[in-house]
């Protein structure tokens, strides 16, 4: 096995960056420690057999630059290798990785861990407030994406260093409240049995949504995906428009919970595949009423703000900051970081 460096040691350049979730898989380079991050055109998981055959067709054939470092983000909990995605095929390991191209380090993160390091970059281009609240400087800030899956990272500041925190928060429980909810949940389609954040907040789960409103009303489900569904809710349909209420109700009830776990006065803020795409849902007031709902503490949660990630690769740029200057964060990457033998 390729043996483990330290966490904060400089990474040979150039660098290569790679966030691989369940469906797509995003390319970038950097050249030194103050370049540009080099973008390369998406790809789909499903269109490679393996990580590493994306690489050598989708980056290096289409630069001369040879990386000498690959750092990685993945959709799932990030273990001792291989590593396994969450909601794809591929399977990462750092020691053929190594061998197939000769990098002299290897580092894997959790995907919303990557995102959380991007956080400190992020500004008013980058994002859309939704509702009211302040910014507080150094104080802990939440990531959530809804997706393929559901992703949740944190990001706290000690000692002027920061410390990203992956989790599988999309795995949380999810319960009803209203009337409404307790009439639709005998209907919603469990997942592993149960009705997780990621059941009902991601891109099959908002079919799932669709589907239980559907069965609750004795009414055909004949929607399949959930573009379908948004596309559906924009002309009007009274289910789909509720399937897309309900997510974003949902949506916004999870996040406040995150941000009262956290006391997250730095914000939250909702990146994805899924929130960009259903902006004008996530704007329309039932995000944030749903999120500021957290009895006895509504006034803290008033105070708490929330954005909207509108960066296209945002964990990009958080693993860029990580690759440009490793020092800057306190993070362990025991069993994460790797070198030739």
């Amino acid at each position: 096995m390729a043996r483990q460096h330290g966490d904060n040691e400089p990474l040979a350049f150039p660098v290569l960056i790679a966030d691989i979730g369940g469906t797509n898989a995003r390319f970038a380079m950097i050249r030194d420690a103050y370049g540009d991050l080099k973008h390369f055109p998406t790809v789909s998981t499903s269109d490679y057999p393996s990580p590493a055959a994306a690489i050598e067709q989708a980056v290096l054939a289409r630069t001369s630059l040879l990386p000498k470092s690959i750092v990685m983000a993945i959709a799932g909990p990030v273990d001792l290798p291989p590593i396994t995605l969450t909601n794809a095929d591929w399977t990462i390991e750092p020691d053929h990785l190594i061998e197939t191209f000769g990098f002299r380090d290897v580092v894997v993160v959790n995907d919303f861990e990557a995102l959380a390091l991007a956080l400190p970059s992020l500004d008013e281009t980058n994002l859309f407030q939704m509702g009211g609240g302040t910014t507080r400087a150094h104080a802990p800030r939440v990531a959530i994406g809804p997706g393929t899956g559901l992703g949740v990272a944190a990001l706290v500041s000690s000692a002027g260093r920061l410390t990203p925190i992956p989790g599988e928060g999309g795995h949380i429980a999810l319960g009803p409240e209203t009337d409404e909810d307790f009439a639709l949940w005998p209907h919603y389609e469990r997942f592993h049995g149960r009705v997780t954040g990621e059941a009902l907040l991601s891109g099959s789960g908002l079919v799932r949504l669709y589907r239980g409103i559907c069965a609750h009303n004795d009414a055909p489900a004949t929607l399949e995906t959930p573009e379908q569904v948004s596309e559906l809710a924009e002309a009007g349909d009274e289910i789909a428009r509720q399937a897309m209420r309900l997510f974003c109700t949902y949506l916004g009830r999870f996040a406040g919970d995150l941000a009262l776990i956290f006391l997250a006065h730095g914000g939250v803020f909702i990146a994805g595949g899924i929130a960009p795409k259903i902006r004008r849902f996530l704007t329309d007031g039932h995000f944030r009423a749903a999120f500021e709902a957290k009895a006895p503490h509504e006034a803290i949660m008033r105070t708490i703000p929330t954005a909207l990630v509108t960066h296209e690769r945002p964990a990009l740029e958080g693993l860029a900051a990580f690759a440009r200057t490793p020092t800057r964060f306190a993070m362990s990457l025991q069993g994460r970081r790797f070198q030739p033998k």
